[in-house]
């Protein structure tokens, strides 16, 4: 046997031996005839534990490709070569072929962790359930007519919703537009991926916050996408490295968060805002202002997003109600020029064939119902009140090991750890202990900060979870 292993490699030694026998079986250097080599003797052959022999074994035994018997051996599976002629595709080569790349494993594993067992959860981006104004939405579905059509909508969304969006936008947040510049997406991240799949291509350069939540989408690196780092302080970034990074890198498109940044809390000072826009029409840069938490400022002040003073048209505009109202009526937008939106609202087509009318018009009806001013006065109030539980918990169970800014609005509190420890070894710990979080590391370059996401728990869950999240910081 000529192959070995690739020691270097990132694709694990059992992956790779089991690719190289799955391709064997098809050019027929492993004929069906022949039983495979045993466990021991194929690591013997290669120099490699015999446990990687047998997970690969275990692997291609699990796509059907291979017959484990006692006395026969390892043999070449009957239904590929036998009276049935039929083979079963090699799933995982597909798997670890396509170009949409998978989310980060420690943010799978989140996830997962999140939705499969009863952790205090102050990981998830979300409200709870209590803070959705579900009263509010019943009675629209259930008193007033349904308006609109249930077949495709307009490829732009809804006009009567986008109508309401330019009422709306102008008097919350002072953003003048009209319906034709407005596209309605499936929430802010389909928005993301359609400024990113329709505006840029493989090889150009982006400039992106650090810490950010764009920091551990893959949807970047899946474009081919060159990504540079904007570090965050706690007024935002610095407009003059913006300009050192595009004099480096000819950064085509800026993605900010300006307002309670996620997952920093910072909100950005004026003068920078204006600095950044001046940047932007001096150097024809694109800048894409992703506004989730605006309306949540605990002062209850009007903050003047990019949108609203930018003066040339550089600012692409994307929010959503995911944060604010329900994250499951999927209901995001973006305000640009009209041809960029028509060029996004095509591949939107392209991707679903337009947004639910149903849910479009449930959002409709609450944007212009005085109950969601209602809503939102009570949202900032509940999400004040666990924002300082959080602190009073990070006071009383972390002090002296924790550094943090208190943020004046959003859903986020990034924490830096003041000992040094093992970021895995912390996350396993918490979960054993019933709590997880947000490690720092899948949001932003630098080491020993953890995110905690105050939306999700009520106030009592929240003491409990950063107790637990102490105790597991403890016993590293």
């Amino acid at each position: 046997m000529d192959w070995k292993p690739d020691r270097k490699a990132k694709k694990a030694i059992y992956k790779q031996l089991a690719d190289y026998i799955e391709k064997g079986i098809a050019d027929g250097t492993f004929p069906p005839d022949k039983p495979l080599p045993s466990e021991r003797n194929l690591a013997n052959i290669l120099e490699i534990n015999r446990s990687t022999v047998v997970n690969a074994y275990d692997e291609l035994e699990s796509n059907g490709l291979i017959e484990r018997n006692r006395g026969s051996g390892t043999t070449i599976s009957k239904d590929i070569w036998g009276i049935t002629k039929k083979r079963i595709p090699s799933w995982n080569r597909y798997i670890g072929a396509g170009s949409f790349l998978p989310n980060l494993p420690v943010t799978q594993k989140i996830r997962k962790e999140a939705v499969e067992h009863n952790l205090i959860n102050l990981a998830t981006g979300e409200l709870s359930e209590e803070l959705f104004p579900k009263s509010f939405l019943r009675e629209i579905t259930s008193t007033r007519s349904f308006i609109g059509s249930l077949g495709y909508d307009h490829p732009q969304g809804s006009e009567i919703l986008r109508k309401t969006l330019t009422k709306h936008i102008k008097k919350s947040r002072g953003i003048e537009t009209n319906p034709s510049s407005i596209l309605i997406t499936s929430g802010a991240q389909q928005a993301l991926h359609l400024i990113v799949q329709c505006l840029l291509k493989p090889g150009d350069s982006i400039a992106i916050e650090d810490p950010s939540y764009n920091y551990n989408l893959p949807i970047f690196k899946s474009a081919g996408i060159q990504i540079h780092y904007l570090p965050v302080d706690r007024d935002g970034i610095n407009p003059e490295d913006l300009q050192s990074l595009y004099k480096k890198h000819r950064i085509k498109m800026i993605f900010l968060n300006p307002d309670f940044q996620n997952p920093t809390g910072s909100l950005m000072h004026v003068k920078k805002r204006e600095a950044i826009l001046d940047i932007s029409s001096k150097l024809g840069i694109p800048v894409v202002e992703d506004d989730p938490y605006s309306l949540t400022a605990f002062s209850g002040d009007k903050i003047p997003t990019l949108k609203s003073i930018d003066k040339n048209g550089n600012v692409l505009y994307i929010s959503s109600l995911s944060k604010i109202v329900a994250s499951g009526l999927r209901i995001g937008w973006i305000i640009g020029p009209t041809s960029v939106i028509e060029r996004l609202s095509d591949a939107k087509q392209q991707i679903d064939f337009g947004h639910s009318s149903y849910t479009q018009w449930i959002a409709n009806d609450f944007l212009e119902s005085e109950n969601f001013n209602f809503h939102i006065n009570r949202l900032i109030k509940e999400l004040e009140k666990r924002r300082d539980k959080i602190i009073k918990s990070l006071d009383i169970y972390l002090k002296d090991q924790v550094e943090y800014s208190i943020p004046q609005g959003g859903i986020h509190i990034w924490c830096k750890i003041l000992k040094s420890f093992n970021e895995i070894q912390l996350l396993e710990e918490s979960i054993k202990k019933g709590v997880i979080y947000v490690p720092g590391s899948t949001m932003g370059s630098k080491n020993g900060f953890v995110r905690f996401t105050f939306a999700r728990e009520d106030e009592d869950s929240i003491d409990e979870g950063i107790k637990r999240f102490a105790e597991a910081l403890n016993c590293l």
